[in-house]
């Protein structure tokens, strides 16, 4: 069985409003990493009060995700610039 994606309906919303070679860019990339055996292999896991969260960075976007190993998914929490820093702890 294999990695799938699921985002909230807030990043669903914020990817359709990016523009389309950035919401392509992000879109491929996380699509290559749930294609992976295991998503872990790219990204990085985040610590402090973040911990338990994933990231990936593409470009100059910070995607922050949960991995959900009992349900092989890679539940898309936020996007945001880089230069926003890291949200709050999300509640997705």
């Amino acid at each position: 069985m294999a990695w799938r994606l699921e985002f909230t309906p807030l990043c669903a919303r914020i990817l359709h409003k990016l523009d389309p070679p950035t919401a392509r860019r992000i879109l491929e990339y996380l699509e290559d990493a749930v294609r992976l055996p295991d998503p872990r292999r790219r990204g990085r896991g985040l610590t402090g009060p973040l911990a338990g969260f994933w990231r990936y960075r593409v470009g100059d976007y910070r995607v922050l995700c949960r991995l959900e190993d009992a349900r092989l998914v890679v539940l898309i929490l936020e996007i945001c610039r880089r230069s926003q820093g890291y949200p709050p702890k999300p509640t997705g």
